[in-house]
C-alpha cells in the first residue's frame, strides 16, 4: 500500500524553500547597498540566485526573469571551463558571453563554489548578476546599433575572477571607477550567500539541505506539469513581430508553434525568422528564460521558482534564428527585447487555448536609453547611464492593467528622479502617465508612461525600443495599445520624432522625450 504522506514532510520542504530563497534575497540586499551605480542600487537590475552540484537553480530572489531563467546556464558554462575537480573554496568566476549562456554584455555574472565541511568538491554554487552601465563597445551604455558583438564592449568568457582580471575589464569601460564599485559589491553578495549557506548547513547538514533542494525542484516539475494539465490538448499557433534591426529590416516575425499533451508541452521556435544584422539577435538562454517566464506564470503564484519549472516543457529553436543566433550576431537588444516578444508570443498561443485566463499583450519592450559624456560639474569625468523605462501592463480577465510599471522579462524599478539628477548632468523635465494610451475593452489595457530628460552637457545618446510600428494586441476582444514615440526637442520647442532605435548626440539646451507603448486591452468593451 502507498505511505500515508507525512505532514511534516510537507513543512519542512515549505520551510526550507523560505530558507533557500532568503539566501538569494539576503545576497540582493547586501548587492543593492553596496553598489556604486544607481543602474544598480537604485533601479535594481540585478539578481541573485542558488544552484545544486549540477549548476540547476535551486533557489532565486524575486528579480529580473531574463537573468534568472538564464543563469544556470552561465553556472554551467563555468563547470565546462573549470571542472569542479580543479575548483577550490577561494575560487571566483566572472562570465559575460551571451554565448556560454549569458544575455548580454553589460550583464556580468559572478559565480563562486560552495564545499560542505570536510568535501573536496562543490556541494552548492552561488551567482548573482548585474547590469553593469557601461562595458566599453562602439557606444557610451554599451547598447549600441551594432552588426557584431565585438562593437558591443567587453566578452567575457568564463575565467576566474582575480585583481588583474578586475583590472583588464575595468580597463575596457568608459567608467573605470564605478565599474570596479560594482565588481567589488557583486563580491559582497557572493561572500554574503556562502556565509549563509555555510550557517544552513551547519544546523541542517549538508546531505539534508541538498535532499530538501531537490524535493523543491521535483515539486516545482509537478506543480509546472498540473497547470500545463489544465490546457486543452491540442497545437495552438501564434506570431508577431519586432518593428525593427536598428539597421534597415524590418517586420521580423515570431513564430511559435505549442502542443500540449497532457502535463508536458512542446515550445517550438525553429520557424522564427534568421538572425538579423541589428542587435535585436536574441541567443538561446534569452528563449529559455522566456519560457520559464511564461509557464511559471501558469503555475500558483507562491511556486518556489528553480530549475523544475522546465522539466515539463521541450524548448526546440534552430540555431541561426533571432531566438537562436551564433556568433558573431550583435545581441545587445535581444536580451531587453526580443525576450519581451518572446513572451508575447508564447501567451498569444496560450490565449487560444485559454482566452479566459490569458492576458493581452504588455508594452512588449523595455524602452532602453543609454547615454555618456563627460561631466563638467567633476572636473571633466566620463560619466555613462542605462535605464529601462516603464510601460503599460496588458488588461487581463481580472482587471485593468497597471500604468507606467515594468512588465514581464524585466523587473526592475523606476530611477528615482533625485538620483539620476544628482549623478549626471541632466535634468527630468516631465514624468508623467501617458493617459489614453491603454487599449480599450472591458478591461482596459495600462497607460504608458512619459519621460522627458534635459541636457546639461553634451552627451552621445543611445535609445532602443520597440512597439513603435506595431502596438501591443488586445485579448479576447479587446483593443490595441498605443505605440510608443520618442521625440528631439529643441531649446525653442520644436520637435523632430525619432525613430524607434537610433544614436545621436544632444547638446546642453537640448531635451529627448520617450513616450512608452501602453498594454493592450482585454475582453469586448
Amino acid at each position: 500500500m502507498p505511505r500515508t504522506p507525512d505532514p511534516r514532510d510537507a513543512i519542512e520542504l515549505e520551510v526550507f524553500r523560505h530558507l533557500l530563497a532568503s539566501i538569494a534575497d539576503e545576497m540582493g540586499v547586501r548587492l543593492m547597498r553596496s553598489a556604486f551605480s544607481p543602474n544598480i542600487k537604485e533601479r535594481r537590475d540585478f539578481s541573485c540566485a542558488l544552484f545544486d552540484a549540477d549548476g540547476e537553480t535551486l533557489a532565486q530572489a524575486a528579480h529580473i526573469p531574463v537573468h534568472l531563467g538564464s543563469a544556470a546556464l552561465s553556472v554551467q558554462a563555468v563547470m565546462r571551463a573549470f571542472p569542479p575537480e580543479t575548483m577550490s573554496p577561494e575560487d571566483r568566476f566572472v562570465v559575460n558571453d551571451p554565448f556560454a549562456g549569458g544575455t548580454h554584455l553589460p550583464d556580468i555574472t559572478l559565480v563562486a563554489p560552495f564545499y560542505a565541511e570536510g568535501e573536496e568538491r562543490p556541494r552548492f554554487y552561488v551567482a548573482n548578476r548585474a547590469h553593469h552601465a557601461d562595458v566599453g563597445g562602439r557606444s557610451a551604455g554599451s547598447m549600441p546599433l551594432s552588426r557584431s558583438i565585438d562593437e558591443e564592449g567587453v566578452r567575457i568568457p568564463p575565467r576566474r575572477l582575480d585583481e588583474e582580471t578586475v583590472e583588464w575589464i575595468c580597463g575596457q569601460t568608459r567608467t573605470p571607477a564605478e565599474r570596479r564599485g560594482d565588481l567589488q559589491a557583486q563580491l559582497a553578495a557572493i561572500r554574503t550567500g556562502l556565509g549563509r549557506l555555510e550557517a544552513l548547513c551547519r544546523r541542517h547538514g549538508a546531505d539534508t539541505v541538498a535532499r530538501r533542494g531537490r524535493d523543491l525542484q521535483d515539486y516545482t516539475a509537478r506543480l509546472v506539469g498540473r497547470a500545463i494539465g489544465e490546457i486543452p490538448d491540442g497545437e495552438y499557433a501564434f506570431e508577431d513581430v519586432l518593428d525593427d534591426d536598428g539597421l534597415g529590416r524590418e517586420d521580423i516575425v515570431l513564430r511559435c508553434r505549442l502542443r500540449v499533451e497532457g502535463e508536458r508541452a512542446v515550445v517550438d521556435l525553429r520557424d522564427c525568422d534568421d538572425q538579423v544584422s541589428g542587435p535585436l539577435n536574441a541567443v538561446r538562454a534569452i528563449a529559455v528564460a522566456a519560457t520559464a517566464y511564461v509557464f511559471r506564470c501558469l503555475a500558483p503564484s507562491d511556486l518556489a521558482a528553480n530549475g523544475g519549472v522546465l522539466r515539463p516543457v521541450e524548448l526546440l529553436t534552430r540555431p541561426g534564428s533571432v531566438v537562436d543566433a551564433l556568433p558573431p550576431a550583435a545581441v545587445a537588444g535581444g536580451n531587453v527585447e526580443t525576450s519581451q516578444r518572446i513572451v508575447d508570443v508564447l501567451f498569444g498561443a496560450l490565449a487560444q487555448a485559454l482566452p479566459d485566463r490569458i492576458p493581452a499583450a504588455s508594452c512588449g519592450s523595455m524602452n532602453n536609453l543609454a547615454l555618456g559624456g563627460t561631466d563638467s560639474r567633476r572636473g571633466g569625468r566620463p560619466f555613462a547611464y542605462y535605464e529601462t523605462i516603464a510601460g503599460g501592463a496588458g488588461a487581463g480577465p481580472s482587471g485593468d492593467g497597471a500604468s507606467a510599471v515594468h512588465t514581464h522579462m524585466t523587473n526592475t524599478r523606476n530611477t528615482p528622479v533625485e538620483a539620476l539628477e544628482h549623478a549626471y548632468p541632466l535634468r527630468v523635465e516631465a514624468y508623467r502617465i501617458r493617459e489614453g494610451s491603454g487599449g480599450p475593452g472591458r478591461h482596459r489595457g495600462g497607460e504608458g508612461g512619459v519621460r522627458r530628460y534635459a541636457f546639461n552637457a553634451e552627451a552621445d545618446v543611445t535609445l532602443l525600443a520597440e512597439r513603435r510600428r506595431h502596438s501591443p494586441w488586445g485579448a479576447n476582444g479587446g483593443g490595441s495599445g498605443q505605440t510608443g514615440v520618442h521625440t528631439l526637442i529643441e531649446p525653442d520647442d520644436t520637435r523632430r520624432a525619432l525613430p524607434g532605435k537610433c544614436t545621436l548626440t544632444l547638446t546642453p539646451g537640448q531635451s529627448i522625450e520617450i513616450a512608452t507603448p501602453g498594454g493592450g486591452g482585454w475582453g469586448e468593451g
